[in-house]
């Protein structure tokens, strides 16, 4: 789950659907409602993301919106969808073993606390870091993970 072009929306990704994730915390009746809420406000975001860059650069620019700039802009933007993977992929998979759903969502929240922390060891490992550098990475995703469950405890 790692772009060529665009990283850090794989990032975006794993921090939208963990935001998300928190919000929802099996608040709804189902998985299905769970699973297609999640994903409707997460093409939200995606589209979010590619309008506001389309429109930034036409505003700075002053270029006629095309088709070819938003398709642009989407493809660029896709890598979003991307990071969203492995936490949706964990509660679909919950759903499937038949997993309580407020464990299922569980389960997909500490999957993208997994994805943030993973990230920011395979950053310094490719960089090099030195074992205490490694920590400071692990800490920095850790912290990001902890205020993805600080939401869910405050909306919850």
């Amino acid at each position: 789950i790692e772009p060529v072009r665009n990283p850090a929306s794989v990032i975006y990704g794993v921090l939208a659907v963990g935001a998300l994730l928190a919000a929802e915390s099996g608040r709804h009746e189902s998985y299905a409602d769970t699973l297609g809420s999640v994903l409707i406000a997460l093409c939200l975001y995606w589209l979010a993301h590619a309008y506001a860059d389309v429109l930034g650069h036409r505003l700075q620019t002053q270029e006629r919106l095309n088709a070819k700039a938003l398709w642009r802009a989407l493809i660029g933007e896709a890598a979003i969808l991307a990071g969203a993977v492995l936490p949706l992929l964990a509660l679909a998979l919950t759903w499937v073993l038949g997993v309580a759903l407020a464990s299922g969502v569980e389960v997909a929240l500490w999957s993208a606390v997994a994805s943030l922390i993973g990230f920011e060891l395979l950053a310094g490992i490719r960089a090099q870091a030195t074992p205490g550098e490694l920590m400071l990475d692990a800490g920095v995703g850790m912290t990001m993970g902890l205020a993805i469950l600080a939401l869910k405890i405050v909306l919850h």
